[in-house]
Parts: C-alpha cells; sequence; structure tokens
C-alpha cells in the first residue's frame, strides 16, 4: 500500500525533526523551504541523526536509516511539495507576519480535506488563521523540542477548528509515536508554556532574594521535582501522595495559602 504524505513547510530543526517523526511512522514526507542549500544540508543532518540513532539503538519506527530516508524528498517549490498531502505541518520562525504569509499561501492552494497545522510554540490560533477560508482545517500542534525524541504535542483548536480536524491531528501523532494532549479553547502560552514559565519565574525569585543558589536551585529539578514528574504529573503526585486528591488538599491547605500571599 502506498504509504500517506505529509508536507513540512520550513527545514530547520523543528522542520527536520519533524520529518524523521513522520518518515519513523512510515509516511511519504515532502520537506520544503526556499533554498536548495538549506535543504540539502537538512538532509545531510537528517541522514546524519538518524545512522547515529540507528547505531546507538535508538532509530524510531520499524523501517530501517535506509527505509526511512527513501521516504523524505526536498521541494522548493510550495505548490508542488504539498501536492498529494494531507497533513501539512509548518515549521518557520516563530515570526507571526511570517507564519500567516505562509497560511495564507497555502489557503489558496490545498483542497477541503488536508489539515494545516502550525508548530508555533506561543501564537494563538485566531492570530494565525482567522480569514482563511479553510480556518475549519486549521490547527496548532505545538511540539516540544526536539520532536524526536520529546513525544508530546499540545493540540490547540482555533475557535472555528472543526472537530473533526482536532481528532484526526490527535489520532495522527497517536499514530507515528508522539503523545497529543488536546486543548479545549486557545489560551495564552498554551499549557506546557504555563507551567514552565511558572516555574521559570518562581525559580528567578529564590535566586533572586537569595534563598538558594543557581546550582542548587537546579538541583532541586533534576535531582527532586524533574525526575518525578518524568513519571507523573502534579495532579497524580498530589493524588498518590495522601489518601486521594482531597485529602492532600486539606492537608496542604494551610501551606499552599502560605506561599499563595
Amino acid at each position: 500500500m502506498e504509504p500517506s504524505q505529509v508536507a513540512i513547510i520550513g527545514s530547520g530543526l523543528i522542520g527536520c525533526s519533524w520529518a524523521m517523526v513522520f518518515a519513523a511512522g512510515g509516511f511519504k514526507v515532502k520537506l520544503y523551504d526556499i533554498a536548495q542549500q538549506q535543504l540539502t544540508s537538512a538532509l545531510e543532518n537528517i541522514r546524519k541523526q538518524m545512522k547515529e540513532t540507528e547505531k546507538s539503538g535508538f532509530l524510531k519506527g520499524a523501517l530501517s536509516a535506509e527505509q526511512q530516508l527513501a521516504l523524505i524528498s526536498v521541494c522548493t517549490d510550495l505548490k508542488a511539495a504539498v501536492e498529494g498531502a494531507t497533513f501539512i505541518q509548518e515549521c518557520t520562525p516563530e515570526n507571526l507576519e511570517l507564519k500567516k504569509k505562509i497560511f495564507g499561501q497555502l489557503d489558496l492552494i490545498v483542497g477541503d480535506s488536508v489539515i494545516l497545522s502550525s508548530s508555533t510554540s506561543c501564537l494563538l490560533p485566531s492570530k494565525l488563521f482567522t480569514g482563511l477560508k479553510h480556518v475549519k482545517q486549521c490547527i496548532v500542534s505545538h511540539p516540544v523540542n526536539p520532536p524526536y525524541f520529546v513525544p508530546l504535542v499540545e493540540i490547540v483548536p482555533h475557535p472555528e477548528t472543526d472537530p473533526s480536524t482536532t481528532e484526526r491531528t490527535y489520532a495522527l501523532m497517536k499514530k507515528i509515536g508522539q503523545s497529543p494532549v488536546k486543548l479545549n479553547r486557545e489560551i495564552e502560552g498554551f499549557v506546557l508554556n504555563r507551567l514552565q514559565y511558572a516555574v521559570i519565574s518562581e525559580a528567578w525569585r529564590l535566586v533572586g532574594e537569595g534563598v538558594i543558589s543557581p546550582t542548587d536551585l537546579d538541583l532541586v529539578m533534576s535531582d527532586g521535582l524533574g525526575m518525578r514528574y518524568a513519571f507523573i504529573g502534579p495532579l497524580e503526585t498530589m493524588h498518590l501522595n495522601a489518601e486521594g486528591s482531597c485529602s492532600a488538599a486539606g492537608s496542604f491547605r494551610q501551606c499552599c495559602n502560605t506561599l499563595v500571599h
């Protein structure tokens, strides 16, 4: 059976990593960029990474590195790059006007069944997609860098995104081995960055007030919370840390109120 085809718009670090993820899942990949030299360099980097991960035993998927590489081709013509694709993942620099320009161009050439997805880490779907003819097919699929090794993908819909677009994107991410989470609505920073920045903000405060050194602060995360959260999230941790979440909330209410106020 002919493998399904996806298009990756942008051949930087994220674009190359997405190309590797989809190829590992058995998809044909068209990698697009405006400069042939950039694409040549991108392919070389992909080949090097695939060979290294295969040698170390960390290559994803059932296909060999050569078989996966054979699924990836490059293109400097946008229309040719997306022809036949059922899913398009945009990976251009984090610039609103540039991304809007790309999606405006894609909007003119895609059909009514293609999913238009962005890798943006913070730009709201309403800022990216509003006004597009195919807005119901638009969605954000925000990966964690690098997507090849960190599987989480935040799926963030535009207010007009069709529910089937969300479900198809979720199913696709599961199929290629990622760990998608669905946001019910858009929000500034999405979820990962809001949690991340909350931790960073408190880290700066603790170091700035002389409570702890930068080195020891990092140890609190790398040798403490980070090790715990690598396996279970904060809500599950709270549930398991006492006799259920309600008990934990009661036990720690005084401490939490002190921290908040």
